[in-house]
């Protein structure tokens, strides 16, 4: 009775604090967005903030019982609840149900049950428990593709519902491998593959190609600080490209520009690769694999963005880059939360008091427009104080996890960190036209219970690691 008695006083009062400020803000601005002059009170349980209070209460009940539970449970059954979680990502295929041409749904009557958000849940304590027994070792090759095997499993599948939002989230767990020893080498190269790929679809492939080129030849020129071998660099390209553009024109008669620029760079380095062999150039080797690799990208985004992509998620990106305008079709969420957000000013227009909101200009206001409601009725300010409180426990969640005695708590701390990060910035981001609408919600604040479960449990298996932090997993 003892150890349950300092338990609960060892948990976080800060975290869950803002926990619950956050749980109760998006109640209220749930009831704001959907408010029905018919049905005034905020437990009318036909209502969706009737309903939404029911979750509340549910999450306060599974919140402690996430406490109570040992922390070894956590530890010893972290692949069992991956793999169980798996199990329901692959029957979800089978019998979900289609909801906004998504299979992602369970449906218990009135009731439904989303597995994505737990999925979340099993994949962090997958990753801690691998990451742990491996002593982290991201520097070997095996350790590493392992890690990104449990993170991959989960996306995959739920990009077969499809449902690429969700899907999304996951790829913040790189941000964990990141803290643990991946080398930071493979988290800047997926920062500029993602620059990369807006580029290509911002700019002309052929211009973007010959940029690319001229970027590697000053980094080759930096790192010799050789002009004439640069030069001999650019004109074996050059007679390359003459070569494979000649064929092209009487042959082929069917490769681009930057596909011919691309094979040009392949047939140059296989010139040059008994000079990186001979002279040992490490540097100039990594500056042509970086080269091609960026021309190999380029050419294949334009091949997936046209191909697997779904029409309305092409045009959600377009339309952020500004490469097509559809403020009455696809672009008209965010043309109208932009404008929702903007009208509350300083200090918002007053609780009940917004129009856009009253008349339901935003889709999806409840869910994964929430923020709209805190901006046009609580303005700047409640904008603020909103955005202050996730920073808070953000920052707040670090510290934890940077106190952990145990690697696995740690690196499950990190695990909540980065997800919660991730839905924060794209789903705020998303109200205001800085990322393509993907549909994800905002935590404690969107309407649902899945994803108010899902991160009710994220956090406090945290907060009970926590609790326990000076005791021994094994």
């Amino acid at each position: 009775m003892t150890r349950n008695i300092n338990i609960w006083n060892r948990l976080d009062k800060v975290s869950i604090g803002i926990f619950l400020l956050l749980v109760v803000i998006g109640w209220f601005n749930i009831y704001a967005a959907v408010f029905n002059e018919e049905h005034t009170r905020i437990i009318d349980l036909s209502q969706r903030y009737g309903k939404q209070f029911v979750w509340i209460i549910a999450t306060v009940v599974i919140a402690v019982f996430v406490v109570v539970i040992d922390t070894r449970f956590y530890f010893f059954f972290a692949y069992f609840i991956y793999g169980f979680l798996l199990f329901l990502l692959i029957l979800v295929l089978f019998v979900g149900k289609d909801i906004n041409g998504a299979r992602s749904w369970f449906q218990f009557g009135a009731f439904s049950l989303q597995p994505s958000e737990f999925a979340k849940i099993g994949t962090v304590l997958a990753l801690a428990a691998y990451l742990n027994a491996s002593r982290h070792e991201l520097g070997k090759l095996s350790v590493f593709m392992k890690s990104v095997g449990i993170i991959m499993m989960p996306v995959l599948l739920i990009v077969l519902q499809p449902d690429m939002g969700s899907a999304v989230v996951f790829l913040a767990l790189f941000i964990v491998l990141f803290r643990e020893g991946m080398s930071p080498y493979i988290l800047i190269s997926g920062l500029l593959m993602m620059i990369l790929f807006f580029f290509t679809l911002i700019f002309n492939n052929t211009w973007l190609t010959i940029a690319l080129i001229t970027a590697a030849l000053l980094l080759a020129w930096v790192a010799t600080r050789k002009w004439k071998l640069c030069l001999l660099a650019l004109g074996i390209l050059a007679g390359m490209s003459l070569l494979v553009y000649g064929l092209n024109s009487l042959v082929i008669k069917s490769m681009k520009n930057e596909h011919v620029l691309l094979i040009s760079v392949l047939l140059s380095g296989v010139i040059f690769a008994v000079y990186f062999y001979n002279k040992k150039a490490i540097s100039l080797l990594m500056i042509y694999l970086f080269l091609a690799g960026s021309l190999a990208f380029v050419n294949s985004v334009n091949l997936a963005f046209n191909n697997l992509m779904k029409p309305h998620q092409k045009e959600r990106v377009e339309i952020m880059l500004g490469i097509k305008s559809d403020p009455h079709g696809t672009g008209y969420n965010v043309n109208q939360s932009i404008i929702s957000i903007g009208s509350g000013g300083f200090s918002g227009k007053g609780y009940l008091q917004g129009t856009q909101t009253k008349f339901k200009f935003v889709p999806a206001q409840s869910t994964d427009f929430i923020f709209c409601t805190i901006g046009e009725e609580w303005g700047f300010m409640g904008s603020f104080v909103v955005i202050a409180l996730y920073v808070i426990l953000l920052v707040r969640l670090i510290m934890l996890a940077e106190r952990q005695r145990s690697d696995f708590s740690r690196i499950y701390g990190y695990g909540v960190v980065s997800i919660f990060f991730v839905h924060f910035f794209i789903n705020i981001g998303m109200t205001v036209g800085l990322v393509p609408v993907i549909g994800i919600p905002l935590p404690f604040l969107s309407y649902g219970g899945s994803s108010l479960w899902a991160f009710t449990i994220l956090l406090f298996i945290f907060l009970r690691l926590d609790a326990s932090r000076a005791e021994y997993l094994v």
